[in-house]
């Protein structure tokens, strides 16, 4: 799709920005542990600040279901991004109406203000009208920089986007870039990498992949239910064992449109779940105990995995292929992830990751920064992945 940046915007003197932001950071003792959303909404920010607007941030904090909790507050958040940008970021004790409309007059151009938890208000959630009109008055354009709520059809994501002139932040931008270079317009050859637990929370996901990727492997226990389709013993593994019917018709869509499916050839079993637990690397169809557990993929499997993605000019990932978090079985997850790093540095791959377990997996791999994008985005990746409409993206189109 199209959509305007702020590179479509020249001069905004005299003018407010409403720009939708993620700060629904984790906090412990009232301090932020984490303070990526924060930084990775300075660029956009700061471009408006160098445009001359006034910028006025909404985002939302936790779940307080349209009431005022005031643990939920996002005053906060202030004085952190202050620290970040080297000024000071007023704080506004409402997200609409008198407060908000007073701090923003006060302030000067360039100007930034935070706005008070956009989820304090009922309307929010629900996409009210009313409520988006509320917000659209504090602004003279919109400017949408939380992918990762995008997914969801709010007022300040979605409503507001219809009433103001609406633009893609700079973080937004270049998760739609990166998303569109690896499944709206791809150069191919394509694969995918899709793990996790369970078959069941991404039907969607391989149905829609199938039909785009020329191959796709799959991990995790997510794989164990499509051996035990194809007959293959996995004793006492994770395993929807009443998606079997499922997971035929899947592989059979796959050969139909040309993808290939990848499935373990090897896998690696334990009988107790926990780190350095003994363990033994076994071929496919080999005989399992019924206390045996598949808790990775094996050497074989990587190695075919490897020689697949080196002949490929797309990846995308979202998923692990065994349980990483318990060494060892984070070897073919570790090894995956390091050469498709290798690949990409190398300029022969676009990797495109994301997903909470798919980042973290990649984390401990050492990765992150070597590949061409990794999302934290989480649900709303995962939704454009099972190809879904995005409320938030498709308003700014």
């Amino acid at each position: 799709m199209t959509f305007k940046t702020l590179d479509d915007v020249t001069d905004l003197h005299g003018k407010t920005a409403l720009v939708r932001v993620d700060f629904n950071v984790p906090v412990e003792d009232g301090q932020i542990t984490d303070d990526t959303r924060l930084r990775v909404a300075l660029p956009t920010i700061e471009k408006l600040q160098k445009l001359g607007a006034k910028v006025a941030l909404l985002a939302h904090f936790d779940r307080p279901k349209g009431k005022v909790v005031p643990e939920m507050s996002l005053k906060f958040v202030a004085p952190a991004l202050s620290a970040l940008l080297g000024t000071t970021v007023a704080f506004a004790s409402d997200c609409v109406g008198p407060d908000a409309t007073e701090v923003l007059k006060r302030m000067p151009q360039g100007g930034v203000a935070l706005l008070e938890n956009v989820r304090f208000h009922a309307g929010e959630e629900t996409n009210d009208p009313e409520f988006a009109v509320q917000l659209a008055a504090l602004g003279d354009i919109y400017v949408n920089d939380a992918f990762s709520a995008a997914h969801r059809a709010h007022a300040s994501t979605e409503g507001v986007a219809h009433l103001l002139p609406a633009y893609a932040g700079e973080s937004m931008r270049r998760e739609l870039d990166a998303l569109n270079a690896a499944l709206g317009a791809p150069v191919r050859p394509t694969i995918g990498i899709v793990g996790g637990s369970k078959v069941s929370t991404k039907l969607d996901l391989l149905k829609n992949l199938v039909g785009k990727l020329d191959a796709l492997a799959i991990g995790g226990g997510m794989a164990n239910t499509f051996l035990y389709a194809q007959g293959h013993e996995v004793g006492d593994s994770l395993c929807e064992k009443d998606l079997k019917d499922t997971a035929l018709e899947i592989l059979k869509e796959a050969e139909a449109k040309g993808c290939r499916i990848l499935l373990p050839l090897d896998v690696v079993v334990a009988q107790e779940f926990k780190a350095h637990a003994a363990n033994r690397t076994v071929d496919l169809g080999a005989v399992l105990s019924a206390d045996d557990k598949i808790f990775d993929a094996g050497p074989r499997t990587v190695a075919q995995l490897k020689d697949v993605i080196a002949n490929s000019k797309t990846l995308i990932w979202n998923g692990p292929l065994g349980v990483f978090e318990l060494p060892p079985f984070d070897a073919a997850t570790v090894a995956a992830a390091k050469f498709a790093a290798e690949q990409t540095q190398s300029g022969k791959l676009v990797a495109v990751a994301g997903g909470g377990d798919t980042v973290a997996a990649l984390n401990h791999a050492g990765v992150v920064q070597d590949m061409t994008f990794v999302s934290t985005a989480g649900g709303a990746f995962l939704e454009w992945m099972e190809g879904k409409d995005l409320p938030g993206v498709s308003a700014l189109g």
